[in-house]
């Protein structure tokens, strides 16, 4: 195939990018609620997320990455994934919590700005998954940390937690008069 070919087939395919999915009301109204009830200075029109994994398989982390990729292109959305917990609003924690990094979870909370959200991604981060009642398990998120948002699944789909993510910036826009999320 010749590369002018595969050019022209590149320009006038459809965009890779996948629909926006509606955002679940009842969730973004829930969510809204507790931001309103916490006193909480609204964040920004944006999400800054900071990615733990507390001791998952990688299933999760694997659906993370996709959301990355041009299908879900997580970032026209404003989402993005930051490294420090200082430049981060939202903790989002995978996988069930070992006893070896409660401490490590509960320092980076700490080091996070107000307002901050936690998101507990997976069921092994909602309350333990199949590794409930192992000795090296503290349980899910819940247990070290006080949670905003749970996304079940195992591990769950990349359209979920667009969606668990996308409520969050809903809930942050209805929280904040005048701004609107995309």
């Amino acid at each position: 195939m010749t590369p002018w070919r595969t050019l022209a087939r590149t320009v006038l395919a459809r965009p890779a990018a996948a629909p926006v999915p509606p955002v679940d009301r009842e969730t973004a109204s829930s969510l809204a609620g507790r931001l309103e009830a916490g006193a909480q200075t609204p964040l920004g029109r944006s999400l800054a997320v900071l990615h733990i994994d507390a001791g998952s398989c990688g299933g999760c982390e694997v659906e993370l990455r996709s959301l990355r990729r041009a299908v879900y292109d997580l970032e026209r959305f404003g989402v993005c994934f930051v490294a420090s917990p200082r430049h981060a609003d939202v903790l989002l924690a995978t996988g069930p919590v070992t006893r070896n990094l409660v401490e490590a979870l509960e320092l980076a909370h700490a080091a996070m700005p107000d307002p901050k959200l936690v998101v507990a991604l997976g069921d092994c981060a909602v309350d333990g998954g199949v590794f409930k009642g192992s000795y090296a398990i503290a349980g899910g998120v819940g247990t070290t940390l006080p949670v905003d948002l749970l996304i079940s699944g195992c591990p769950p789909a990349p359209e979920r937690i667009l969606a668990g993510l996308r409520a969050l910036l809903e809930a942050n826009a209805r929280s904040r008069p005048g701004i609107s999320s995309r």
